[in-house]
């Protein structure tokens, strides 16, 4: 056995570790809880409806759809499970084809896989980064002269800006193709003066710990089409069929929101409009800061749309900044800043190897090129002037220019 070593041969600590321990940690983005939480968790609690399901699930899923401007909602584990009973619902089966943003997260694509069905993954725009229009129509177009058009087409609305979802849902109607808006990150947001999470046949939302209101863990699947949405109430509590005893037609899931977590998310949604301005703020400081150094540029608004900001996220010409997006991380991890490059897109992630692509050019290069910074709504202005700091001295340094 290898003893550990004695206090006194360890090494001593890096400059940058010093540094780390004197600054609190900055978080990329943070829950932000107050009062009413507490006083509506404590609710349920004495309520002692703990197990999924109650009501505060069933006010939830009434106040959201209101939010949104939807006729139902259903409140879930997660977005993931959302698409993946909206997924479900259409009967996919083995060799059915589901288009998909790319520059997205993997558990935008995870359920058609759950499915027996395989992704097709389209790129981004480089006016809003997300799913590009004229793209989806050459695909459905190529679909349509083959035989064999897709079940779906799952729309992502990336770093919470929305997709031009009036024009992807015209192109994919004129084929008889559903699209699901995959809004798990753009709560809060506008498209043409409506809430994101209207135009397709479906949409979901998500409420991990990360996003702008939380649940601790959850997400909500919402539609005009009430049969999917009774279909996902059914599927998300083990499709047990009507009477006294326990018996099932169909396979399952457990996959329903609880009561405790419902009373989190319904404090957090009468915040929602505040967390937005919060995020928006921050975004207009780091521009301020920012976008006049060389190199530097930030995601812009898509024209018609309001973004809600939910990280901001920067991009970076390492040649005219002389520093890389990835020696910014690291700049900002040693002074105990939390920051993460854009996502990889789905193409090239080797899980999703072998499936057909269409583009990829404008998505490698913001992969290539972006990365997120601290955006939580409870950031102040040290917070945020620590950050704008740590990459003006490397930029400005490296760009050997001096501090204006």
């Amino acid at each position: 056995m290898i003893a550990a070593p004695s206090a006194t041969r360890r090494p001593p600590p890096t400059t940058a570790a010093r540094r780390m321990s004197t600054h609190s940690r900055i978080y990329l983005s943070p829950p932000h809880v107050g009062a009413l939480e507490r006083r509506l968790l404590l609710d349920a609690f004495d309520s002692n409806w703990i197990a999924p399901l109650g009501p505060h699930v069933d006010a939830f899923e009434r106040e959201f759809a209101d939010k949104i401007g939807v006729p139902h909602a259903v409140a879930l584990s997660s977005g993931t499970a959302a698409l993946h009973l909206a997924l479900r619902h259409l009967n996919l089966q083995p060799g059915d084809e589901v288009v998909c943003s790319t520059l997205t997260f993997c558990a935008s694509a995870n359920p058609i896989v759950y499915e027996r069905a395989t992704p097709v993954f389209i790129d981004s725009e480089e006016s809003s980064w997300n799913l590009d229009p004229s793209l989806l129509h050459e695909e459905l177009a190529d679909c349509a002269r083959r035989g064999k058009l897709p079940r779906a087409v799952i729309a992502v609305d990336v770093f919470g800006q929305s997709a031009d979802m009036q024009s992807i849902v015209e192109i994919a109607s004129r084929s008889d193709v559903p699209v699901i808006e995959d809004a798990a990150e753009a709560l809060g947001s506008t498209y043409r003066g409506e809430s994101v999470g209207k135009l397709g046949w479906a949409s979901f939302f998500s409420f991990n710990g990360n996003k702008i209101i939380t649940t601790s863990g959850g997400g909500m699947l919402c539609s005009d089409d009430k049969s999917l949405i009774d279909h996902a109430r059914f599927l998300s509590t083990q499709a047990r069929d009507p009477g006294p005893h326990y018996q099932h037609s169909q396979i399952g899931f457990n996959y329903r929101l609880s009561n405790l977590l419902a009373a989190l998310g319904r404090a957090q949604l009468k915040s929602l409009g505040k967390f937005v301005a919060a995020r928006r703020r921050n975004f207009e400081f780091y521009a301020a800061r920012l976008r006049h150094l060389p190199g530097i540029s930030l995601m812009p608004e898509a024209t018609g749309g309001c973004c809600n900001r939910w990280l901001t996220v920067i991009r970076v010409d390492a040649s005219a900044a002389g520093a890389t997006p990835e020696e910014i991380r690291l700049t900002l991890e040693a002074e105990n800043i939390e920051s993460r490059p854009i996502w990889k897109p789905l193409h090239l992630q080797p899980v999703f190897g072998g499936c057909r692509h269409r583009g990829g050019r404008v998505a490698e290069s913001l992969f290539r090129e972006g990365l997120c910074l601290p955006s939580g709504s409870a950031m102040n202005v040290e917070t945020l002037d620590r950050v704008c700091h740590c990459i003006e001295s490397l930029v400005r340094n490296r760009a050997g220019r001096t501090a204006a």
